[in-house]
């Protein structure tokens, strides 16, 4: 019998959650329950999550935390993040204090162009093409004029128009290729309208537009951050050596694909904790991030670290499109307190912060790989969430903890202690 429905995204929340149970859970209210456990008490904040998307049926809850301890250009902050992943905020908050300690992290916006292209097809005379752009591309300005308006009053809107000529990469493709300035808006909304008016002026019986769209991969929307100290502040002891290796580690991530995306994956652990706190688009941030980590046509690391002259030196050099106005910033609650807990900052601002939580994120996997490994603390989090799953006792929990302070820590072991001790 088919599933198949009509009309569903017109149905009231409940009505949709009874087709769900009726059709996929055989009736089974536990599911039903599960679902209602995890709606907001306060009604106007559960409608407002209602509105955020389609078919809404729940909510899908993340840890809020924070890691305090941030010195960034010598100014102090919290940083929240959210994420499920248990290691991630432990690791910030301690790297936070190891650095506050040695001079905090330093970053700079480097700039902060964003793209969007209007892609087009055309069979004719590439000259003819260009005298025709050449023409128009006072034009294409007047026609945004209006939508640019308000942005150009905050010192923002479009900065030019290229003509871009892709026909040895695909017959008869064209593009118009053009750059933003979008202040504190991450400005989605803003360059799409741009483009699709420039597409409506620019189309004529020669040229078809294929379609109007921004660009995630912004590689001159750019951050750096870093941390440099002697390198014997480093560690308690045999500073060089491991100083050393932890230089060799990220030069092998520089040369190796394979490490490069693990190396990687740990910097976008503390940006996207940042991002998604902080109510930004953390898939758009990914991609882009992944896309400048193979600029030079292979996939390297993010990172870089340098010993020079007894000075040890790590940084981060990332592209980071954000807002700080707009969208769900400005929508969520928990977004909201976010932006206020950094002090309601620029989106420059906010680009320096989520740049040296990636970095500090790094920090802290790559200092533990190159000593006592990355399962140590790692386990020792994992431990607690292997507890948790079996419905241990505080007081069971206390004696699992110390039982394994100095053992592997793996799933069976887990399971057998615990049987062991309710035995």
């Amino acid at each position: 019998m088919s599933k198949t429905v009509n009309g569903f995204s017109k149905l009231n929340k409940f009505e949709k959650i009874d087709w769900l149970i009726e059709n996929f859970f055989n009736g089974d209210n536990e599911a039903k329950n599960t679902l209602s456990q995890y709606w907001n008490e306060n009604e106007i904040i559960q409608d407002l999550h209602d509105d955020f998307i389609e078919n809404t049926i729940s909510n899908y809850y993340l840890p809020f935390g924070i890691a305090p301890n941030f010195v960034i250009n010598g100014k102090d902050y919290v940083v929240p993040m959210a994420i499920e992943e248990s290691s991630v905020v432990a690791a910030a908050s301690l790297v936070a204090k190891f650095w506050s300690t040695r001079g905090g992290f330093k970053a700079e916006v480097l700039s902060t162009v964003k793209i969007g292209q209007v892609h087009f097809m055309y069979e004719g005379d590439k000259a003819e093409l260009q005298k025709y752009f050449n023409t128009k591309k006072e034009d294409l300005l007047k026609a945004t004029s209006a939508i640019t308006k308000n942005m150009r009053k905050r010192g923002g809107g479009i900065l030019d128009v290229e003509l871009r000529d892709k026909t040895e990469e695909l017959e008869n493709y064209y593009q118009l290729h053009v750059t933003f300035e979008t202040v504190d808006s991450m400005g989605a909304n803003f360059i799409n309208s741009c483009l699709e008016a420039m597409a409506n002026e620019f189309e004529n019986e020669n040229i078809r537009v294929v379609m109007s769209i921004l660009s995630n991969y912004v590689p001159e929307c750019l951050v750096k951050a870093e941390v440099s100290c002697k390198v014997e502040e480093l560690y308690a002891e045999n500073s060089e050596y491991l100083a050393q290796k932890f230089v060799e580690a990220v030069q092998i991530a520089n040369v190796e694909p394979h490490r490069a995306v693990t190396h990687n994956k740990g910097i976008m652990n503390g940006i996207d904790a940042v991002v998604i706190a902080t109510g930004n688009d953390f898939r758009a941030i990914e991609s882009c991030a992944h896309a400048y980590s193979a600029k030079d046509g292979q996939y390297r690391s993010l990172s870089n670290a340098t010993i020079e002259n007894g000075i040890f030196k790590f940084w981060i050099e990332i592209p980071l499109a954000l807002g700080t106005v707009g969208g769900l910033t400005s929508l969520h609650p928990l977004s909201k307190l976010a932006m206020q807990m950094l002090g309601k900052p620029s989106a420059k601002e906010l680009m320096q912060i989520i740049a040296v939580a990636g970095l500090a994120q790094n920090f802290a996997a790559l200092r533990a790989l190159t000593t006592t490994g990355i399962q140590k603390g790692h386990m020792k989090m994992h431990l607690t969430n292997i507890i948790k799953g079996l419905g241990a006792s505080e007081a069971d929990k206390q004696f699992l903890i110390n039982y394994f302070e100095n053992k592997t820590v793996t799933h069976n072991a887990v399971v057998e202690a615990y049987n062991n001790l309710r035995k």
